[in-house]
């Protein structure tokens, strides 16, 4: 664990609400030197703190409008090893995160598709498919809010 002092979660929370940002811009706002912002950022980043900036890309611009959240559970985990199952959903382009979890599934998979039609086609034809699948519950997501953490 990193101790974060003022400054550093008001750059941490800059960066969370726009990973673009750079230590000019958010130096000029909270009225101290660009290098010390600088420095503080890339001190960030090597203690693991940061550990990226990603794109957020708008999937409902780009054409799939629905996701579901699926939970997994395997079949027989003796005869099909985890590595397997992985390996296979990893390789579904609509699966968008997998998480290994503890509780009535073994697996979380957030899946999108272009409509339901395009979801049942997933389903059945690629996810249903998968080495060990057994049981597979889907929620549809209706809406979502975006939480930005304790930091944010």
């Amino acid at each position: 664990m990193i101790p974060l002092d003022p400054l550093d979660r008001t750059i941490l929370r800059a960066l969370v609400a726009d990973a673009t940002r750079s230590a000019a811009s958010i130096a000029r706002e909270r009225r101290v030197g660009q290098s010390l912002v600088a420095r503080r950022m890339r001190r960030l980043e090597e203690a693991g703190a940061i550990r990226g900036r990603r794109v957020v890309l708008d999937r409902e611009a780009l054409g799939f409008g629905v996701t579901v959240f699926l939970g997994v559970k395997l079949a027989a985990k003796g005869r099909v090893s985890l590595e397997d199952f992985e390996r296979a959903v990893t390789a579904i382009p609509e699966v968008q995160t997998v998480q290994h979890v503890l509780g009535l599934y073994d697996y979380r998979l957030r899946v999108v598709a272009r409509d339901i039609s395009d979801f049942e086609r997933v389903l059945r034809r690629r996810i249903m498919t998968l080495p060990g699948v057994g049981q597979v519950d889907a929620n549809v997501l209706l809406s979502e809010e975006r939480r930005p953490g304790p930091i944010g």
